[in-house]
């Protein structure tokens, strides 16, 4: 038999190093599965429960490798249910090819089942390459350019494969008359900005007294190169979300993340500087950068078209960071600067430490949730991997997990969309086998696919030399984050309707699953709960029960915000009286004299 359109895709991802691929089933990729069948499941086919986790576990897989990521679909249903995956690759600039089937050509148009028009569907997702296959003299070209193109833009890209066109002979492109040859490969390449762009930006950082460091995900690859500028700089270090593995929280100047989700030592360094260096990052949250006009500003950034928003900065250098800044960092100076700002900046953030260190050993009714994050801190392996679903528990990773050098850590950065904890850190665990995962989620995130994807873990946990994966349940029983929301943001008390959650049964379902299944429902027992999580082997599901009542309390509560909690609660807040009292005990945290240990 000869090599089919199918086999001929297969081939193609193994010639570019794809060595799995997120999917699920359909009759729209049937030719496809065939083709696996004949290549003895090269790449491997990793089967999920739902495409949408299929997406986010290729999303997981090129965060925490650096590699591509591929998810594959049927038809109408199975490429539907990708788009949510495909949209969070988008926005957090990750490289995802999705592989999707389409209904034969002898059928398009007609209203055919499951016929949906795809090329529509994702030409906003995959807006910088989608592209539907109806002929093999196509490949290898399109298959080549959707990968070259989502490495290079650092987007999800998309090849639409009729099933009919799945079964046909492969016949290459030929030395003709429009036909479009291809080949494989393509070198790294690294675009720096002018050496006249660069002085400006010294000159800018050189006038600065009092400086603070902006970075994000862009700035993975130049951590010894922010170490260092920060350091001559005399400057504190703040991090957006998709950037808190870069650098080490262990650093004394190092503020941690910034926003709402972020600390107050990076509210006050934003407050207070007067000059603004921002690299890899495209924080989307005006309110916590400088006041405009009273710092001037330099940004780093690969892409031109993130370059220059989110604050008026005076020199946009265009760039790889650790390129940019191994030109820049020649021409800056260390003279002149005093050690006051670099000296307030660290003092801001030990005091931080200490309050969160409060907050976090605050009663709760059962068990505060801060408490949870900070007793698994300490126990962490050095080369740990964590993924943070959205919601509250996003504060408290954000907050109590200190990233210490050679950690990885990651979410839903722009999207902020529910449910890619779990599958993320499948993901994680087939791009880095031999390391410990770490999904932390909430009651919500949990029972909106987290359960279903449990199984997903029991089905691979032999793929993995170290088999831990540990799942970890904040169970308050409440949609907790919206919840807060809806206080601070409208004033309006919780809507019991669409807020409150069923208590699930969570670590009875990981044992029905031939998992570990451990439920924690005293705070005296959360350290030893972690422990047993860290010693078992293979993936475990730990829920803790916790207090609804603790509050994400921004880094600087605003009056609008204190006025809109305080009218809900006159309003009949259900939960009034232990939101009062969490929400005082967790503020007076901040104002209490420092602790010295000894």
């Amino acid at each position: 038999m000869g090599t089919k359109v199918s086999d001929h895709i297969l081939e193609r991802l193994r010639a570019w190093g794809v060595e799995q691929v997120f999917g699920y089933p359909g009759d729209g990729i049937n030719g496809l599965l065939a083709a696996w069948g004949r290549a003895e499941n090269h790449p491997r086919f990793i089967q999920s429960r739902h495409e949408e986790m299929s997406a986010f576990e290729a999303v997981g897989y090129a965060k925490f490798s650096g590699r591509l990521g591929v998810c594959a679909a049927t038809s109408g249903p199975g490429a539907i249910h990708l788009l949510n995956g495909l949209y969070d690759a988008k926005l957090d600039h990750v490289p995802v090819l999705a592989i999707v089937g389409q209904t034969n050509r002898t059928a398009m148009g007609g209203s055919y089942q499951q016929e949906v028009d795809l090329h529509t569907l994702y030409k906003d997702v995959a807006s910088e390459f989608v592209e539907t296959v109806t002929v093999p003299e196509q490949l290898p070209n399109v298959l080549d350019r959707a990968i070259r193109t989502a490495y290079a833009r650092r987007c999800p890209t998309a090849l639409i494969i009729p099933a009919d066109v799945q079964e046909l002979d492969y016949s290459p492109p030929t030395h003709a008359f429009k036909m479009v040859p291809s080949s494989l490969g393509m070198s790294e390449y690294t675009a720096t900005p002018t050496d006249e762009a660069l002085r400006r930006a010294a000159d800018v950082l050189n006038a600065g007294d009092k400086v603070a460091v902006l970075i994000g995900q862009g700035a993975a690859g130049a951590i010894a190169e922010v170490q260092e500028i920060a350091e001559m700089l005399g400057a504190g270090v703040a991090k957006a979300l998709l950037g808190k593995d870069v650098l080490s929280d262990e650093l004394p100047y190092v503020t941690g993340p910034i926003g709402l989700l972020g600390s107050r030592p990076s509210y006050e360094m934003m407050r207070d500087c007067d000059t603004l260096l921002t690299i890899g990052s495209s924080f989307p949250y005006t309110q916590f950068m400088p006041e405009f006009g009273k710092a001037r500003g330099v940004q780093i950034d690969i892409d031109p078209h993130m370059i220059g928003m989110r604050y008026p900065y005076e020199v946009n250098l265009v760039g790889d960071a650790q390129a940019t800044l191994r030109r820049l960092i020649p021409l800056l100076t260390a003279d002149g600067r005093g050690r006051e700002w670099h000296d307030t900046v660290c003092a801001n953030v030990k005091r931080w430490h200490e309050t969160m260190e409060r907050r976090a050993g605050m009663s709760a009714d059962p068990i505060n949730p801060e408490y949870v994050a900070r007793a698994l801190d300490p126990l962490l392996p050095d080369n740990a991997i964590l993924t943070s679903d959205s919601g509250s528990v996003a504060n408290w990773y954000a907050r109590h997990i200190t990233m210490r050098a050679g950690m990885r850590g990651s979410l839903s950065g722009t999207l902020a969309t529910m449910g890619p904890g779990v599958p993320y850190a499948i993901g994680a665990k087939f791009a880095h086998p031999d390391r410990p995962v770490f999904a932390l989620v909430g009651d919500g995130a949990m029972q909106m696919n987290g359960l279903a994807e449990m199984i997903t873990a029991a089905k691979y946990r032999d793929s993995w030399p170290d088999p831990r994966l540990v799942v970890a349940v904040w169970n308050n029983q409440d949609l907790n984050q919206v919840t807060w929301e809806m206080r601070a943001m409208e004033g309006a008390p919780s809507f019991l309707p669409s807020q409150s959650l069923p208590d699930v049964q969570y670590a009875a379902f990981a044992r029905s699953l031939g998992l570990t299944g451990i439920r924690v429902e005293k705070p005296e027992d959360v350290e030893a709960g972690w422990r047993a999580a860290l010693e078992a082997d293979g993936p475990v599901v730990i829920e803790f029960l916790t207090d609804p009542a603790v509050p994400p309390i921004p880094p600087h509560a605003t009056w609008e915000q204190l006025q809109a909690t305080a009218t809900s609660i006159l309003k009949g807040d259900a939960d009034r009286g232990a939101m009062v009292k969490q929400g005082l005990k967790a503020k007076m945290q901040e104002f209490l004299p420092g602790r010295t240990k000894h």
